[in-house]
Protein backbone atom coordinates (compact mmCIF):
# COMPACT_ATOMS: atom_id res chain seq x y z
CA UNK A 1 0.00 0.00 0.00
CA UNK A 2 1.28 3.53 -0.86
CA UNK A 3 0.46 6.06 1.87
CA UNK A 4 1.88 9.69 1.33
CA UNK A 5 1.77 11.95 4.69
CA UNK A 6 -0.91 15.23 4.55
CA UNK A 7 -2.18 17.99 6.39
CA UNK A 8 -6.04 17.46 7.10
CA UNK A 9 -7.16 20.17 9.06
CA UNK A 10 -4.09 21.24 10.89
CA UNK A 11 -3.45 17.29 11.33
CA UNK A 12 -1.11 15.11 10.04
CA UNK A 13 -2.92 12.21 7.63
CA UNK A 14 -2.64 9.24 5.74
CA UNK A 15 -4.08 9.25 2.47
CA UNK A 16 -4.62 5.65 0.65
CA UNK A 17 -3.85 4.52 -1.98
CA UNK A 18 -7.42 4.48 -3.98
CA UNK A 19 -6.07 1.13 -5.34
CA UNK A 20 -5.19 -0.38 -2.63
CA UNK A 21 -6.86 -4.06 -3.06
CA UNK A 22 -6.93 -3.78 -6.58
CA UNK A 23 -2.95 -3.47 -7.63
CA UNK A 24 -1.99 -6.29 -8.12
CA UNK A 25 -3.68 -7.87 -5.10
CA UNK A 26 -7.04 -8.86 -6.86
CA UNK A 27 -8.49 -12.38 -6.62
CA UNK A 28 -9.70 -13.27 -10.28
CA UNK A 29 -12.15 -16.32 -10.66
CA UNK A 30 -15.28 -17.73 -13.00
CA UNK A 31 -18.31 -16.87 -10.98
CA UNK A 32 -19.68 -20.10 -11.17
CA UNK A 33 -18.17 -23.56 -11.61
CA UNK A 34 -20.10 -24.38 -14.77
CA UNK A 35 -17.57 -26.04 -17.98
CA UNK A 36 -20.98 -26.68 -19.65
CA UNK A 37 -22.98 -24.00 -20.68
CA UNK A 38 -22.05 -20.00 -21.48
CA UNK A 39 -22.60 -17.97 -18.56
CA UNK A 40 -23.00 -14.01 -19.81
CA UNK A 41 -23.65 -11.10 -17.74
CA UNK A 42 -25.72 -8.21 -19.90
CA UNK A 43 -23.74 -5.33 -20.67
CA UNK A 44 -21.38 -2.59 -19.23
CA UNK A 45 -24.58 -0.15 -18.31
CA UNK A 46 -25.91 -2.88 -15.94
CA UNK A 47 -24.41 -4.58 -12.80
CA UNK A 48 -25.21 -8.30 -12.39
CA UNK A 49 -24.67 -8.21 -9.04
CA UNK A 50 -28.59 -6.94 -7.04
CA UNK A 51 -28.58 -3.82 -5.56
CA UNK A 52 -27.95 -5.64 -1.54
CA UNK A 53 -25.10 -7.75 -2.86
CA UNK A 54 -27.16 -10.56 -1.98
CA UNK A 55 -27.82 -12.14 -5.63
CA UNK A 56 -26.14 -12.13 -9.22
CA UNK A 57 -28.08 -12.33 -12.30
CA UNK A 58 -27.06 -13.86 -15.57
CA UNK A 59 -27.73 -15.29 -18.84
CA UNK A 60 -27.00 -19.43 -19.45
CA UNK A 61 -26.39 -20.76 -22.71
CA UNK A 62 -25.88 -24.84 -23.53
CA UNK A 63 -25.47 -24.04 -27.80
CA UNK A 64 -22.21 -22.87 -29.34
CA UNK A 65 -23.97 -19.55 -30.12
CA UNK A 66 -25.33 -18.73 -27.26
CA UNK A 67 -28.29 -17.22 -28.59
CA UNK A 68 -31.03 -19.84 -27.06
CA UNK A 69 -30.49 -20.07 -22.68
CA UNK A 70 -32.29 -18.91 -19.60
CA UNK A 71 -31.72 -16.49 -16.70
CA UNK A 72 -30.41 -17.91 -13.66
CA UNK A 73 -29.96 -16.12 -10.39
CA UNK A 74 -27.30 -16.86 -8.01
CA UNK A 75 -27.16 -16.19 -4.08
CA UNK A 76 -23.52 -15.29 -3.29
CA UNK A 77 -24.01 -16.28 0.54
CA UNK A 78 -24.57 -19.92 -0.08
CA UNK A 79 -23.61 -20.59 -4.08
CA UNK A 80 -27.35 -21.63 -4.34
CA UNK A 81 -28.86 -20.90 -8.46
CA UNK A 82 -32.04 -21.20 -9.25
CA UNK A 83 -33.40 -20.91 -12.80
CA UNK A 84 -36.39 -18.10 -13.09
CA UNK A 85 -36.36 -17.66 -16.87
CA UNK A 86 -36.51 -20.62 -19.94
CA UNK A 87 -36.32 -21.10 -23.39
CA UNK A 88 -35.10 -17.24 -24.46
CA UNK A 89 -34.05 -16.33 -27.88
CA UNK A 90 -31.71 -13.66 -27.60
CA UNK A 91 -30.90 -11.28 -30.62
CA UNK A 92 -27.39 -12.14 -30.02
CA UNK A 93 -24.74 -12.98 -26.98
CA UNK A 94 -23.41 -9.56 -26.92
CA UNK A 95 -25.94 -8.49 -24.68
CA UNK A 96 -27.78 -11.75 -24.21
CA UNK A 97 -31.62 -10.94 -23.17
CA UNK A 98 -30.76 -7.46 -22.03
CA UNK A 99 -31.03 -8.99 -18.26
CA UNK A 100 -31.25 -6.33 -15.29
CA UNK A 101 -32.19 -5.55 -12.03
CA UNK A 102 -35.01 -2.99 -11.43
CA UNK A 103 -37.77 -1.80 -8.24
CA UNK A 104 -35.12 -1.49 -5.86
CA UNK A 105 -34.15 -5.50 -6.80
CA UNK A 106 -37.27 -6.58 -6.31
CA UNK A 107 -37.62 -7.33 -9.80
CA UNK A 108 -35.70 -8.53 -13.10
CA UNK A 109 -36.36 -7.20 -16.28
CA UNK A 110 -35.54 -8.96 -19.88
CA UNK A 111 -36.89 -9.60 -23.37
CA UNK A 112 -37.40 -12.35 -25.40
CA UNK A 113 -38.19 -13.41 -28.90
CA UNK A 114 -41.27 -15.63 -28.89
CA UNK A 115 -42.58 -17.38 -31.93
CA UNK A 116 -41.14 -14.09 -34.35
CA UNK A 117 -42.12 -11.67 -31.68
CA UNK A 118 -40.47 -9.93 -29.11
CA UNK A 119 -41.65 -9.11 -25.66
CA UNK A 120 -40.42 -7.23 -22.57
CA UNK A 121 -40.95 -9.61 -19.80
CA UNK A 122 -40.82 -8.62 -15.51
CA UNK A 123 -40.21 -11.26 -13.09
CA UNK A 124 -41.01 -10.78 -9.45
CA UNK A 125 -37.93 -12.00 -7.94
CA UNK A 126 -39.81 -13.68 -4.73
CA UNK A 127 -42.60 -15.13 -6.02
CA UNK A 128 -41.26 -15.87 -9.16
CA UNK A 129 -44.16 -14.61 -11.17
CA UNK A 130 -43.51 -13.55 -14.90
CA UNK A 131 -45.48 -10.65 -16.49
CA UNK A 132 -45.46 -9.57 -20.21
CA UNK A 133 -45.11 -5.64 -20.07
CA UNK A 134 -45.09 -5.04 -23.49
CA UNK A 135 -45.17 -6.58 -27.16
CA UNK A 136 -43.41 -5.81 -30.04
CA UNK A 137 -40.52 -4.21 -28.14
CA UNK A 138 -37.57 -4.73 -26.65
CA UNK A 139 -36.13 -3.04 -23.33
CA UNK A 140 -33.24 -0.63 -22.79
CA UNK A 141 -31.30 -0.05 -19.54
CA UNK A 142 -32.76 1.13 -17.03
CA UNK A 143 -31.63 2.33 -13.07
CA UNK A 144 -31.82 -0.61 -10.58
CA UNK A 145 -33.54 1.23 -8.01
CA UNK A 146 -36.60 2.40 -10.44
CA UNK A 147 -39.84 0.74 -11.47
CA UNK A 148 -40.03 2.62 -14.78
CA UNK A 149 -37.89 0.87 -17.44
CA UNK A 150 -37.00 2.36 -21.01
CA UNK A 151 -38.47 0.48 -23.82
CA UNK A 152 -38.98 0.68 -27.74
CA UNK A 153 -39.51 -1.12 -30.95
CA UNK A 154 -37.67 -3.30 -32.26
CA UNK A 155 -35.21 -1.21 -34.31
CA UNK A 156 -34.89 -3.16 -37.31
CA UNK A 157 -38.35 -2.73 -38.37
CA UNK A 158 -40.25 -0.41 -35.43
CA UNK A 159 -43.59 -1.21 -37.10
CA UNK A 160 -45.66 1.41 -35.06
CA UNK A 161 -43.24 1.67 -32.36
CA UNK A 162 -40.71 4.26 -33.02
CA UNK A 163 -40.46 6.83 -30.03
CA UNK A 164 -39.35 6.77 -26.46
CA UNK A 165 -41.48 5.10 -23.95
CA UNK A 166 -41.37 3.67 -20.62
CA UNK A 167 -43.34 0.87 -18.61
CA UNK A 168 -43.59 0.26 -14.96
CA UNK A 169 -42.72 -3.07 -14.20
CA UNK A 170 -45.06 -3.42 -11.23
CA UNK A 171 -48.19 -2.03 -12.40
CA UNK A 172 -47.86 -2.21 -16.66
CA UNK A 173 -48.88 1.14 -17.17
CA UNK A 174 -46.80 3.11 -20.24
CA UNK A 175 -45.94 6.36 -21.32
CA UNK A 176 -44.23 8.27 -24.05
CA UNK A 177 -41.35 10.23 -22.76
CA UNK A 178 -40.60 12.08 -26.76
CA UNK A 179 -41.85 11.12 -29.90
CA UNK A 180 -39.47 10.11 -32.59
CA UNK A 181 -41.66 12.93 -35.06
CA UNK A 182 -40.70 15.68 -32.60
CA UNK A 183 -36.79 14.24 -32.72
CA UNK A 184 -36.44 14.11 -36.31
CA UNK A 185 -38.02 17.17 -36.64
CA UNK A 186 -35.55 19.41 -34.36
CA UNK A 187 -32.36 17.80 -35.55
CA UNK A 188 -33.47 17.14 -39.44
CA UNK A 189 -30.06 18.34 -40.48
CA UNK A 190 -28.07 15.33 -38.65
CA UNK A 191 -30.98 12.53 -39.22
CA UNK A 192 -30.25 13.63 -43.15
CA UNK A 193 -26.48 14.06 -42.99
CA UNK A 194 -25.69 10.94 -40.60
CA UNK A 195 -28.12 8.89 -41.06
CA UNK A 196 -29.72 9.31 -44.66
CA UNK A 197 -33.38 10.25 -43.70
CA UNK A 198 -36.04 11.15 -41.13
CA UNK A 199 -37.73 8.38 -40.70
CA UNK A 200 -36.53 7.63 -37.56
CA UNK A 201 -37.17 5.37 -34.90
CA UNK A 202 -35.30 5.10 -30.92
CA UNK A 203 -33.40 2.44 -30.56
CA UNK A 204 -30.92 1.73 -27.35
CA UNK A 205 -32.15 3.97 -24.65
CA UNK A 206 -30.38 4.08 -21.32
CA UNK A 207 -31.74 5.60 -18.19
CA UNK A 208 -30.01 8.10 -15.39
CA UNK A 209 -29.60 6.40 -11.98
CA UNK A 210 -31.98 9.01 -10.46
CA UNK A 211 -34.63 8.04 -13.20
CA UNK A 212 -34.88 11.24 -13.91
CA UNK A 213 -33.14 11.60 -17.92
CA UNK A 214 -32.37 8.89 -20.70
CA UNK A 215 -29.71 9.04 -23.28
CA UNK A 216 -30.58 7.22 -26.45
CA UNK A 217 -29.11 6.37 -30.13
CA UNK A 218 -31.39 7.75 -33.47
CA UNK A 219 -31.88 5.12 -35.75
CA UNK A 220 -33.07 3.97 -38.95
CA UNK A 221 -34.62 1.12 -39.86
CA UNK A 222 -34.36 -1.21 -43.00
CA UNK A 223 -37.78 -2.98 -42.04
CA UNK A 224 -36.28 -5.82 -43.59
CA UNK A 225 -37.69 -8.84 -41.50
CA UNK A 226 -33.90 -9.88 -40.10
CA UNK A 227 -32.26 -8.39 -37.26
CA UNK A 228 -28.86 -10.46 -37.71
CA UNK A 229 -26.00 -8.80 -38.59
CA UNK A 230 -24.91 -4.65 -38.08
CA UNK A 231 -26.56 -3.19 -41.36
CA UNK A 232 -30.09 -4.23 -39.77
CA UNK A 233 -30.94 -0.71 -39.37
CA UNK A 234 -28.33 2.82 -39.51
CA UNK A 235 -27.93 4.27 -36.15
CA UNK A 236 -25.32 6.80 -34.67
CA UNK A 237 -25.38 9.86 -32.61
CA UNK A 238 -26.85 10.33 -29.10
CA UNK A 239 -30.16 12.16 -27.91
CA UNK A 240 -30.16 13.14 -24.04
CA UNK A 241 -34.20 13.70 -22.78
CA UNK A 242 -35.83 14.69 -19.86
CA UNK A 243 -37.77 12.24 -18.53
CA UNK A 244 -40.52 14.72 -16.69
CA UNK A 245 -40.97 17.18 -19.26
CA UNK A 246 -39.90 15.43 -22.70
CA UNK A 247 -37.31 18.08 -23.55
CA UNK A 248 -34.61 17.41 -25.77
CA UNK A 249 -31.58 18.14 -23.37
CA UNK A 250 -28.88 17.92 -26.45
CA UNK A 251 -27.52 15.91 -29.16
CA UNK A 252 -24.30 14.77 -29.26
CA UNK A 253 -23.04 13.51 -32.56
CA UNK A 254 -21.49 10.50 -32.10
CA UNK A 255 -22.53 7.36 -29.79
CA UNK A 256 -18.82 5.57 -28.72
CA UNK A 257 -20.02 3.82 -25.77
CA UNK A 258 -21.45 5.86 -23.08
CA UNK A 259 -22.62 5.27 -19.91
CA UNK A 260 -23.99 7.21 -17.01
CA UNK A 261 -22.19 8.88 -14.47
CA UNK A 262 -23.63 8.30 -10.44
CA UNK A 263 -25.07 11.51 -10.07
CA UNK A 264 -26.74 11.44 -13.30
CA UNK A 265 -25.28 14.51 -14.52
CA UNK A 266 -22.94 12.91 -16.59
CA UNK A 267 -21.91 10.60 -19.50
CA UNK A 268 -18.68 8.99 -19.49
CA UNK A 269 -17.25 8.10 -22.83
CA UNK A 270 -15.33 5.77 -24.22
CA UNK A 271 -11.43 7.20 -23.78
CA UNK A 272 -12.23 8.64 -20.39
CA UNK A 273 -14.28 11.93 -20.90
CA UNK A 274 -17.15 13.21 -18.74
CA UNK A 275 -19.51 14.83 -20.72
CA UNK A 276 -21.88 17.36 -18.52
CA UNK A 277 -25.59 17.03 -19.89
CA UNK A 278 -26.68 20.14 -19.32
CA UNK A 279 -23.79 22.23 -20.64
CA UNK A 280 -22.16 19.93 -22.99
CA UNK A 281 -18.33 20.65 -22.09
CA UNK A 282 -16.66 17.50 -21.80
CA UNK A 283 -14.51 17.84 -18.39
CA UNK A 284 -10.31 17.09 -18.63
CA UNK A 285 -9.87 13.22 -19.71
CA UNK A 286 -8.80 11.57 -16.74
CA UNK A 287 -6.42 8.59 -16.92
CA UNK A 288 -5.89 9.00 -20.66
CA UNK A 289 -2.73 6.53 -20.90
CA UNK A 290 -5.00 3.50 -19.99
CA UNK A 291 -6.85 1.83 -22.86
CA UNK A 292 -10.47 2.50 -22.86
CA UNK A 293 -13.30 0.43 -24.55
CA UNK A 294 -16.09 0.24 -22.43
CA UNK A 295 -15.73 2.64 -19.34
CA UNK A 296 -18.01 2.60 -16.27
CA UNK A 297 -17.78 4.40 -12.32
CA UNK A 298 -18.32 2.60 -9.36
CA UNK A 299 -21.24 3.93 -7.67
CA UNK A 300 -18.98 6.70 -5.62
CA UNK A 301 -17.86 7.92 -8.71
CA UNK A 302 -13.88 7.80 -7.30
CA UNK A 303 -12.69 4.46 -9.62
CA UNK A 304 -13.84 3.64 -13.04
CA UNK A 305 -13.28 0.44 -14.77
CA UNK A 306 -12.79 -0.52 -18.48
CA UNK A 307 -11.85 -2.71 -21.02
CA UNK A 308 -10.07 -3.05 -23.89
CA UNK A 309 -8.52 -4.93 -26.97
CA UNK A 310 -4.87 -4.15 -26.23
CA UNK A 311 -3.36 -6.33 -28.75
CA UNK A 312 -0.84 -4.58 -31.59
CA UNK A 313 -1.78 -6.57 -34.71
CA UNK A 314 -3.93 -6.33 -37.54
CA UNK A 315 -7.24 -4.68 -37.49
CA UNK A 316 -9.75 -7.13 -37.01
CA UNK A 317 -7.42 -10.69 -35.66
CA UNK A 318 -7.66 -12.02 -32.39
CA UNK A 319 -5.63 -10.63 -29.31
CA UNK A 320 -5.41 -10.12 -25.83
CA UNK A 321 -8.09 -8.03 -23.33
CA UNK A 322 -7.50 -6.39 -20.58
CA UNK A 323 -9.88 -5.41 -17.82
CA UNK A 324 -8.26 -1.74 -15.88
CA UNK A 325 -9.40 -0.22 -13.29
CA UNK A 326 -8.10 3.42 -11.63
CA UNK A 327 -9.20 6.17 -10.12
CA UNK A 328 -11.05 9.11 -11.54
CA UNK A 329 -8.12 11.60 -10.97
CA UNK A 330 -4.97 11.67 -12.11
CA UNK A 331 -3.56 9.07 -14.63
CA UNK A 332 -2.88 5.95 -12.67
CA UNK A 333 -4.92 2.92 -13.34
CA UNK A 334 -3.94 -0.98 -12.48
CA UNK A 335 -4.44 -3.86 -15.01
CA UNK A 336 -6.48 -6.97 -12.83
CA UNK A 337 -6.81 -9.61 -15.90
CA UNK A 338 -5.35 -9.71 -19.30
CA UNK A 339 -6.63 -12.66 -21.11
CA UNK A 340 -7.53 -14.07 -25.08
CA UNK A 341 -11.25 -12.76 -26.11
CA UNK A 342 -11.35 -14.42 -29.17
CA UNK A 343 -13.62 -17.40 -28.48
CA UNK A 344 -16.61 -18.27 -26.30
CA UNK A 345 -20.12 -18.28 -27.88
CA UNK A 346 -20.38 -18.31 -31.91
CA UNK A 347 -22.91 -15.69 -32.16
CA UNK A 348 -22.87 -13.26 -35.07
CA UNK A 349 -22.14 -10.85 -32.79
CA UNK A 350 -19.34 -11.66 -30.38
CA UNK A 351 -19.13 -10.78 -26.47
CA UNK A 352 -17.61 -8.56 -24.88
CA UNK A 353 -16.18 -8.17 -21.31
CA UNK A 354 -18.61 -5.40 -20.19
CA UNK A 355 -17.07 -4.56 -16.63
CA UNK A 356 -19.37 -3.35 -14.41
CA UNK A 357 -18.34 -2.96 -10.46
CA UNK A 358 -20.88 -3.78 -7.48
CA UNK A 359 -22.67 -1.32 -5.64
CA UNK A 360 -20.46 -1.36 -2.56
CA UNK A 361 -17.58 -1.16 -4.60
CA UNK A 362 -15.63 -4.16 -3.95
CA UNK A 363 -16.40 -6.34 -6.77
CA UNK A 364 -16.23 -6.13 -10.62
CA UNK A 365 -18.07 -8.26 -13.02
CA UNK A 366 -16.89 -9.20 -16.36
CA UNK A 367 -17.73 -11.41 -19.24
CA UNK A 368 -14.37 -13.61 -20.53
CA UNK A 369 -13.81 -15.73 -23.87
CA UNK A 370 -11.15 -17.58 -23.53
CA UNK A 371 -12.33 -20.89 -23.85
CA UNK A 372 -15.77 -22.79 -25.49
CA UNK A 373 -17.76 -21.02 -23.28
CA UNK A 374 -18.17 -17.62 -22.09
CA UNK A 375 -17.70 -16.78 -18.84
CA UNK A 376 -18.87 -14.63 -16.06
CA UNK A 377 -15.58 -13.79 -14.02
CA UNK A 378 -15.50 -11.63 -10.98
CA UNK A 379 -12.89 -9.86 -9.47
CA UNK A 380 -13.15 -9.66 -5.59
CA UNK A 381 -10.95 -6.87 -3.96
CA UNK A 382 -8.46 -8.04 -1.63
Amino acid sequence: MICLLVVLGGRAGAVEDPLAGWRGGANVHPLTPHTDRHVIHAYFNACPESPDGRYVLYYTSSTAEGEEGELRVLERATGQERVIAQGIHAEDAHRAACQQWCNSGRTVAYHDCRDGRWFVVAIDLASGKETVLAEDHQIGFGSPSQAWMPIYGCHWKPGPYRDLELVNVVTGEKRTVVTAAKVAEQYASFMQTKLGGTDISVFFPVMSPDGKKVFFKPNLPTNRDDYRGMDSSKRDGKIIVDVESGRLVRLVNSWGHPSWTPDSRGILEKGNGILNVETGVEAPRFAPSCFSDHPSLSDDGTLFVTDADVSKRPYGKPGLWAIGVGPTKGDDYAVIYLFDNAHGATSWRHNHPHPHFSADGQRIYFNVNQGKWTQLFVAEKE
